[in-house]
């Protein structure tokens, strides 16, 4: 969960009210937005209209909601004459993050001096923007991918390049030219998101997987792969038809009901008879251990090649 959401959920529960943590909890692993049947999981209509009300979680458009995150954080960039930027621009223009930031991340002028007061609230960048590169003290859509990819980590400006191109606000072809424009610090990181952002990713949590399956060049892994064969079809969160292995972003507590969590086991099932390998990883094994992931991944490819498995000190 993001950091940015630490204060609110301690807020809340003090005072007792459970099901806005639990709310809040979802959205965050949501990447701050999210649609009503994920939040259905752990609440009742009535219990997000009241969230709603107390200003816990915003109401977007019909059916959707968010963290207040962003509009918390526009005030903010205005107040001290910054340009919104990075993560914050992202989750402006309703974009789902990796995690939450804490602080309003912002652009300012290269030569300007940020007071220590101040950057205990933002997080500055310094960088000379044109402004054709600014839309109402936000960065444009394609300048926050790019901002991104130069400053953050692969993994976390993927997941905002991912959620970009699923918004169509950023088109890919636009990203690419644009990216190959670059020059200096953090424009050859900047090339290999545009280059690998791909709309079929269907949220942050399946972003960050394949940020580190890519570190395993053994496997290339498609996001959202269907699967046809006679009396089966199935399409899986990331698959590599040559190795015929599957990674599914196993996301059971906010995203499934008993039903579900059942059809997808079913799923797997009929997936190794099939001939597949399929790899489940949790959101906190993705999020917060994906030192784990990669050795289950490289693990996977030594045994595919017919090598030793490695075993690190600290993993099974």
């Amino acid at each position: 969960m993001g950091q940015g959401c630490g204060q609110l959920l301690r807020d809340l529960a003090a005072v007792g009210q459970v099901a806005g943590v639990q709310l809040i909890e979802v959205l965050a692993r949501e990447g701050g937005i999210c649609g009503r049947p994920q939040l259905l999981v752990v609440a009742t209509d009535r219990q997000i209209a009241a969230a709603v009300r107390a200003g816990s979680i915003v109401r977007t458009r019909r059916g959707r909601y968010a963290l207040p995150t962003a509009s918390d954080h526009l005030a903010r960039a205005h107040q001290m004459s910054a340009t919104l930027s990075h993560l914050s621009a992202a989750m402006h223009w309703g974009w789902k993050v990796k995690f939450v930031p804490s602080r309003a991340q912002v652009t300012v002028g290269r030569h300007r001096t940020v007071r220590s007061e101040d950057q205990r609230e933002v997080r500055p960048h310094w960088r000379d923007l044109a402004e054709r590169d600014v839309v109402d003290g936000v960065t444009e859509p394609t300048r926050t991918v790019l901002d991104c990819a130069m400053d953050l980590p692969f993994d976390v400006a993927l997941a905002v390049a991912d959620s970009a191109l699923r918004s169509g606000l950023v088109r890919k072809r636009v990203l690419v030219q644009e990216a190959s424009e670059l020059r200096g610090r953090g424009s050859a990181k900047a090339r290999k998101v545009a280059t690998t952002a791909d709309h079929r990713a269907a949220n942050p949590f399946e972003s960050v997987l394949r940020s580190i399956a890519l570190e395993v060049p053994h496997f290339r892994f498609t996001p959202q792969l269907q699967i046809a064969q006679p009396g089966f079809f199935a399409m899986v969160d990331l698959g590599d038809r040559r190795t015929r292995v599957v990674l599914e972003a196993d996301s059971y507590e906010f995203h499934a009901g008993r039903s579900e969590h059942d059809a997808d086991c079913e799923r797997y099932d009929d997936l190794v008879v099939r001939g597949w390998i399929v790899l489940r990883f949790t959101w906190e094994k993705v999020m917060h251990r994906p030192e784990y992931v990669l050795w289950c991944l490289r693990g996977l490819a030594a045994q595919q090649r017919g090598e030793a498995v490695p075993v690190p000190a600290g993993l099974p």
